[in-house]
């Protein structure tokens, strides 16, 4: 946890079926976490496909469920066209850099 408050969980690699198996529990622990807002940092994601993408929204949900804001930090042009695509672009608040996601309001 950082000291807003926040706790930070990044994803590196691929966010596809393959890769959900090893960011599920980290999401799950960070809305575990008592943080009172979860960014999730993107700056090492190389693809995410529709799975990718229904961990992301399972997780804001639990998080929202948890009374944790969520952020999502440093998306790649890949994520931004797939969330625009979706319409998932209206549920998540989206910041251009962790930091801009740690002191945001």
């Amino acid at each position: 946890m950082t000291g807003t408050g926040a706790v930070v969980c990044a994803i590196t690699g691929d966010l596809d079926l393959d890769g959900l198996g090893a960011v599920r529990p980290l999401l799950e622990q960070a809305v575990r976490s008592g943080a009172n807002r979860l960014v999730i940092d993107l700056t090492g994601l190389g693809f995410c496909d529709s799975s990718g993408l229904n961990l992301l929204l399972a997780a804001r949900l639990d998080a929202e469920k948890a009374g944790l804001g969520v952020r999502l930090a440093a998306p790649t042009q890949q994520l931004l066209r797939l969330l625009e695509i979706t319409g998932a672009d209206t549920v998540f608040t989206v910041d251009p850099t962790v930091d801009a996601a740690l002191t945001a309001p």
